[in-house]
């Protein structure tokens, strides 16, 4: 008996990942998914970087309590406990993270690669060593010691190779438009 020979949708589906009739995300959501997946990355380089270090405390500001406290004081919730910032900190985490991919979707849009990423890279890290001083919680980074900067850098540089990789496996339709 002759085994049948698979048909064109399914050698589709098994080159491309996806069924030719299937409708594509929209770049917003496919983006907040890419934000999603570069805050694993990021909590997962976390993860990484304590047990190679035998770490035991905060490895940088975004993995301590200030963003919770941030947060905290923001929507200003008074008396907030360690625990409720370590809570408040991790939605911040989560929704902002996820939010943020929109931003790389937005600029991906605009941007042919690697310039998207960069330019939301840049975007990040700016935020991340300013927004922290300017609301009072941390001082200023040109007085972060060194491996706190390191850190810092290393999961953020974590997070946006893995939203502009999701990015992109997720939906390869986003050229730059002209205007």
């Amino acid at each position: 008996m002759l085994a049948a020979s698979p048909s064109r949708k399914a050698i589709a589906v098994a080159s491309t990942g996806s069924s030719p009739d299937a409708r594509p995300l929209p770049w917003p959501v496919r983006s907040a998914l890419a934000g999603m997946a570069g805050t694993a990355a990021m909590t997962l380089a976390y993860g990484s970087e304590r047990r190679i270090r035998h770490a035991t405390t905060q490895l940088d500001y975004d993995d301590s309590l200030v963003p919770g406290q941030i947060v905290g004081s923001v929507l200003h919730l008074h008396d907030v406990t360690d625990r409720e910032a370590g809570e408040l900190g991790l939605a911040l985490r989560w929704g902002y993270g996820s939010a943020f991919g929109c931003w790389h979707g937005f600029l991906r849009r605009r941007l042919p690669e690697p310039w998207a990423s960069l330019a939301f890279g840049a975007t990040l890290m700016s935020a991340t060593l300013t927004l922290f001083p300017v609301l009072g919680r941390t001082p200023p980074p040109w007085r972060w010691a060194p491996d706190v900067l390191a850190t810092s850098v290393g999961t953020h540089a974590a997070y946006v190779l893995s939203v502009a990789l999701v990015d992109h496996v997720l939906g390869t339709d986003d050229r730059p438009r002209p205007r």
